[in-house]
């Protein structure tokens, strides 16, 4: 069974920086994208940056310049190294990969959530 799990978030002041992570773990053949969303108050799931298994990347217009992706395919893992965080990136931040298990058909997972908090 493939599981992902999230860490990293927390409380911050606005200029401040956080790194989040988030391990696959399970029978994995491969991965595909890995990508973070993030689900605000009130306000649908959107994306916020993703990495393709060429390590090609691409962010949302409002984290470019702030927030970078990368990869550690030995380990199965995804970061997202926040910088400059403002109040509005407030919100819980969900990570996603594109996985294909070793005897499960290929899907999208999704991470628990960890909350992101920046106070102004």
């Amino acid at each position: 069974q493939v599981q992902l799990v999230e860490s990293g978030g927390g409380l911050v002041q606005a200029g401040g920086s956080l790194r989040l992570s988030c391990a696959a773990s399970g029978s994995i053949r491969s991965i595909n994208t890995m990508a973070w969303y993030r689900q605000g108050p009130g306000n649908q799931r959107e994306l916020v940056a993703i990495t393709t298994s060429g390590d090609s990347t691409n962010y949302a217009d409002s984290v470019k310049g702030r927030f970078t992706i990368s990869r550690d395919n030995a380990k199965n893992t995804v970061y997202l190294q926040m910088n400059s965080l403002k109040p509005e990136d407030t919100a819980l931040y969900y990570c996603n990969m594109h996985i294909v298990p070793t005897h499960q058909y290929t899907s999208y997972y999704w991470g628990q959530g960890t909350q992101v908090t920046v106070s102004s």
